[in-house]
């Protein structure tokens, strides 16, 4: 904003019986808007990979192409999602074909045509080099397959996406003591290591991945509304609601073994402020009266929670604690930043608590101050204890994709009503 957070403040106060004002909200969205615009630039420009096909695998830190890393379905599955939402939006025909581009290089290359599901990881020239089945990647497929289904209404597509689902219930659903177990092996078979990544708990039942499956069956449920995934949906959410989500304070526990005993004390203020708008946007999409309640009160829970020890003076995000959960650390990651601004907003629609606006616009002044790259585009992934940009961390990559903050774009400019 071309104003300092103080001035903002007295602004605020100034304006009028709307508090914040039509002038601020209109600031804001259109802000949002440009810097939609900005990401989406950058990789339409930087990631396309016209000599191997699909897109590059990886840019670093400091703005350099790595043409030849290997290719992630976490980023290939997040690109469609992201193309196929801005498509659905703007109508503008570029990101259709980018779309398409995503699709076919996943359909091509990461999907299992012998047993199902998609592959973790391909080399540049889109030869598996990782056959396994994480819960967590087939759950993104489904998310970027039901927002591709929404453009491309092919029932091929919805084929693919049930393959999937079926997958998940039949192998990962623990159908004794509930919930869904992580990681397989290329035929199915539980993995030996239960790991999302190098920095998790080797356990079997984890946050993550439950989140994920949540925020994707609520997507399927909105574009293939039948009963079976509609059932699935309605399981999931119960089961985040009433084993995930502690109560006063309202954090989310990340890590427990087969019988429920969580295993971790680490909190984490970035999938605190995620779950609490996607466990809204589940109950909302089952349009159940007892679901929708339990959602929205866990949703201001973990809202208050992240708004009173989660984030600095300034409106900075902190990603986590350390494993005892006593101590935060300091350094941000990019990703909270923009799930920060969504959970806010949609507190202060449930609630009406404009503090909770006025929080989401300073994590977003926040975000322009620190995370935006004025010279090389896109995001910082990380910032050190005095938010300098630690680039030892990529701008796109396996984990690294423009998911969070398109998404977080789309969902200010939804959410932001501003007469003319």
């Amino acid at each position: 904003m071309n104003f300092s957070w103080q001035e903002f403040l007295n602004i605020r106060k100034n304006a009028g019986i709307n508090g914040l004002g039509k002038m601020l909200l209109a600031l804001f969205k259109n802000e949002i808007q440009t810097e939609l615009a900005n990401i989406l630039g950058w990789w339409v420009e930087h990631m396309t990979d016209n000599h191997y096909g699909g897109f590059i695998g990886r840019i670093d830190g400091f703005g350099k192409k790595h043409p030849e890393a290997d290719k992630g379905i976490i980023l290939n599955t997040r690109i469609l999602w992201t193309y196929s939402k801005v498509f659905k939006k703007t109508g503008e025909v570029q990101y259709l074909d980018l779309a398409n581009r995503a699709y076919h290089y996943i359909h091509d290359h990461f999907w299992d045509y012998k047993n199902n599901g998609v592959f973790w990881m391909v080399d540049c020239r889109g030869k598996v080099v990782s056959t396994q089945k994480q819960i967590y990647a087939q759950a993104f497929a489904i998310y970027a397959l039901s927002a591709y289904f929404e453009i491309q209404p092919d029932p091929s597509i919805a084929l693919q996406i049930d393959q999937i689902f079926q997958c998940i219930e039949k192998y990962s659903r623990d159908k004794q003591k509930g919930g869904y177990l992580n990681v397989f092996d290329e035929d199915w078979s539980l993995s030996a290591d239960q790991r999302l990544s190098d920095k998790d708990a080797d356990q079997v039942k984890i946050m993550n991945t439950h989140l994920h499956i949540l925020e994707a069956y609520t997507a399927l449920n909105k574009v293939l509304p039948r009963p079976e995934y509609q059932s699935a949906l309605e399981y999931i959410l119960e089961i985040y609601l009433n084993q995930f989500c502690s109560r006063k304070p309202c954090h989310v526990y990340l890590f427990f073994d087969e019988d429920w005993n969580p295993t971790s004390k680490e909190k984490s203020f970035g999938h605190d402020i995620e779950s609490s708008w996607l466990l809204c946007e589940a109950a909302e999409s089952l349009d159940n009266p007892r679901l929708i309640l339990r959602a929205r009160n866990t949703s201001m829970g973990l809202a208050e929670a992240v708004f009173e020890s989660g984030k600095d003076n300034l409106g900075g995000i902190y990603e986590k604690t350390d494993p005892s959960g006593q101590e935060i650390e300091k350094e941000k990651h990019w990703w909270p930043q923009a799930e920060a601004v969504v959970g806010f907003l949609n507190a202060w629609e449930i609630s009406g608590n404009e503090l909770f606006l006025q929080q989401a616009m300073q994590t977003w002044h926040f975000i322009q101050d620190h995370f935006i790259d004025p010279e090389g585009g896109e995001w910082h992934w990380l910032l050190d204890e005095k938010n300098s940009p630690n680039r030892k961390e990529d701008k796109a990559g396996p984990w690294k994709a423009p998911y969070h903050n398109v998404r977080m774009c789309l969902e200010v400019l939804r959410r932001i009503k501003v007469e003319q």
